[in-house]
C-alpha cells in the first residue's frame, strides 16, 4: 500500500514516510493509492475483540511495517489500564424514536474521543521515524479546538526522539480543556494560545508546514516536522477501526445481521472523524448514510445541502468549542475521492477557498454527497435541551458535542422516517468536561467555578467525574503564553531554540 496526495496524485511514498511527514510539501493530504476491500470477511472479523481488530485493519494500510511492529503500537496504545478495558463501550438507548446506539469514545486518559487515534500515533510515528528519517527528532505541531491538544500533548509527553507544540484558541476551548493543556506535564511539550478562533490556529499552523525557510531551518538542526491533528494519515487511521468495531457489537446484540446497513451520525467541525466512518463503508462495511451534524458554525450543514462551501460568514463561540470550525480540512479528502481524484480540480477549489473565502463544486459532485450525507445543525439552546430530555427519558448524561449530533440525528428521523436502521451516534467526550453547559441544562443558573459545577453535576445525577478531570485544580499552571496567529512562526522557532 503506497499513498498519493489530494494534490498530486503522482506522488507515491510509504506509510511510514506519510505518517512522518504528516501534510505534503504542496499543501495536500496523503491518501491510500486504493482502499482495500473486506466485504467478504465481515463475518469473520465480527468475533474479533478491539485490539486483534485494529491490528488486522492496520496491516491493510501499513504494509511497511511488520507484524511485530504493528502488535507492538496496538498493545501498548490500548492496553486496558489507559482505558478501564476494551477502549470503547457501545450503549444503547430506548428512546421512542428512533433506533439510536452511542458509541462512547471517551474512556482514555484525556476523556475524549481523540485518546483512541492519539495514543497510537505516538508509537506509529516513532516506528515511522526510525524507518524513513533515523536520526531526526520530530516536531509535533498542533492546531487545536479544546481536545486534540490535550490528546496530543498526553500521548506524546515524554516520548523519545519528539517534541510537541500546541496551539489553541485563547476564548475558543471550555475552561476545563484549557486547564488540561495549561497545566501538563512532560519535559517535551509547550503550549501557547492563540488571539482568535481555532481556523486561525489551524491556519498558522499550515503555513508553518509548507514554509520552506522555517523547513530547511529545521532541517539544519536535525528536527522534522510532523503533525498529530487529523491532516495526519496516522491520526485518520486508527478511527475507521471503531466504526467497524461498533457494526459488530450491533450484531452480536441482535440488532442487525452481518451484512444489513446501519447509519453513523458524527458530530464534526474538521470532517475527519465522519471521514474515517466514509472510509469504513468504501472499505465493505454497510453503512446506509452518514449523519453530520454541526452547532452553529454549520458551514457543512450548508455544503452538503447546497454544494456550496462558503467560510464568509459570521463565526460562533457555542457550548461544543471542539466544532467551532469553518475550515474543514478532511472534507477536502471526500472531495478528492468523489472528484474521481482530481488533483486538478481539488487544488482550484483548495485555492479558491483560500483566496475567496468559498467554492461551488457543481451539481454532479453535490448529487453524490446528498447521497451518502445527512447534514443538520444545532444551536446551543437546542443541545441543552437535548441533554435534558435524555437525562429525564434515560437518565443517561451526554456532552454538549454528543448532544448535537442527538438533535440532528432527531432531524434526520423528521426528514426521512428511518426509525428502522440502526445507528450509531459517535459520543465524542465526557460530560465533565463541558461541565458548565451540562450542568446548565440540568439546573440553570450554574456558577462559573468548573470544580464546583463538578461537584453539583455528581450530585445531581450520581454519577462520577473522571478523577483525571476533579484533580486539575491542584495542577500548576505550565503555560500561560498568548500571541497573535502572525508569531506562531517565530514562536515554534524560538521554543526549539533555532531563533531569536
Amino acid at each position: 500500500m503506497q499513498y498519493k496526495s489530494t494534490r498530486n496524485s503522482g506522488l507515491r511514498l510509504e506509510a511510514s514516510q506519510v505518517i512522518a511527514q504528516g501534510i505534503s510539501s504542496e499543501g495536500g493530504l496523503f491518501v491510500p493509492e486504493r482502499l482495500p476491500d473486506i466485504r467478504g470477511e465481515l463475518s469473520e472479523m465480527a468475533g474479533l475483540g478491539y485490539k486483534e481488530l485494529a491490528s488486522k485493519i492496520f496491516k491493510l494500510f501499513l504494509t511497511d511495517f511488520t507484524d511485530e511492529q504493528i502488535s507492538y503500537c496496538v498493545e501498548n496504545a490500548y492496553a486496558s489500564e489507559k482505558f478501564g478495558g476494551e477502549p470503547v463501550k457501545l450503549i444503547s438507548l430506548p428512546e421512542a424514536a428512533g433506533n439510536m446506539h452511542l458509541l462512547e469514545l471517551w474512556h482514555g486518559p484525556t476523556c475524549a474521543f481523540k485518546d483512541m487515534a492519539l495514543q497510537i500515533l505516538p508509537y506509529f510515528l516513532t516506528v515511522s521515524l526510525a524507518k524513513s528519517a533515523p536520526g531526526r527528532e520530530a516536531v509535533i505541531l498542533v492546531a487545536t479546538s479544546g481536545d486534540t491538544g490535550k490528546a496530543a500533548l498526553e500521548g506524546f509527553r515524554d516520548v523519545p526522539g519528539t517534541r510537541v507544540i500546541v496551539f489553541y484558541p485563547q476564548d475558543g476551548v471550555s475552561p476545563v480543556q484549557k486547564r488540561q493543556m495549561a497545566t501538563q506535564e512532560g519535559r517535551n511539550v509547550n503550549v501557547c494560545a492563540i488571539e482568535g478562533n481555532f481556523d486561525d490556529a489551524q491556519t498558522a499552523v499550515k503555513k508553518i508546514f509548507t514554509d520552506i525557510k522555517i523547513k530547511y531551518a529545521l532541517s539544519e538542526h536535525d528536527f522534522i516536522f510532523s503533525s498529530a491533528n487529523s491532516i495526519n494519515w496516522g491520526r485518520l487511521l486508527p478511527q475507521i477501526v471503531y466504526y467497524f468495531y461498533a457494526y459488530f457489537q450491533l450484531c452480536k446484540g441482535g440488532k442487525l445481521a452481518v451484512g444489513e446497513p446501519m447509519n453513523a451520525a458524527v458530530p464534526t467541525g474538521n470532517f475527519g472523524n465522519i471521514l474515517a466512518a466514509y472510509y469504513a463503508r468504501e472499505m465493505g462495511l454497510p453503512i446506509k448514510k452518514f449523519i453530520c451534524a454541526s452547532n452553529s458554525n454549520k458551514v457543512l450543514t450548508d455544503f452538503i445541502n447546497t454544494g456550496v462551501y462558503d467560510r464568509r460568514r459570521e463565526f460562533y463561540t457555542t457550548s461544543s468549542p471542539s466544532m467551532d470550525i469553518l475550515i474543514s480540512s478532511n472534507l477536502e479528502r471526500l472531495l478528492y475521492a468523489l472528484s474521481g481524484e482530481d488533483s486538478g480540480v481539488l487544488s482550484g477549489w483548495m485555492e479558491q477557498l483560500s483566496a475567496q473565502g468559498h467554492y461551488d463544486v457543481g451539481s454532479g459532485l453535490h448529487s453524490k454527497i446528498q447521497e451518502l450525507f445527512f447534514g443538520g445543525c444545532c444551536d446551543d439552546s437546542a443541545t441543552a435541551h437535548a441533554i435534558a430530555r435524555v437525562w429525564n427519558n434515560d437518565s443517561y448524561l451526554l456532552d454538549t458535542h454528543t448532544a448535537v449530533a442527538l438533535d440532528v440525528y432527531r432531524q434526520y428521523i423528521e426528514s426521512t422516517g428511518d426509525i428502522s436502521t440502526p445507528t450509531v451516534i459517535a459520543s465524542t467526550a465526557s460530560p465533565y468536561k463541558f461541565v458548565g453547559s451540562v450542568l446548565g441544562a440540568l439546573e440553570p443558573p450554574c456558577g462559573s467555578d468548573e470544580y464546583e459545577n463538578i461537584s453539583r453535576l455528581e450530585a445531581l445525577t450520581g454519577t462520577q467525574a473522571p478523577v483525571q478531570l476533579k484533580t486539575l485544580r491542584d495542577k500548576p499552571v505550565r503555560f500561560s503564553t498568548v500571541i497573535e496567529s502572525s508569531q506562531a512562526a517565530g514562536y515554534v522557532l524560538k521554543t526549539l531554540g533555532i531563533g531569536e
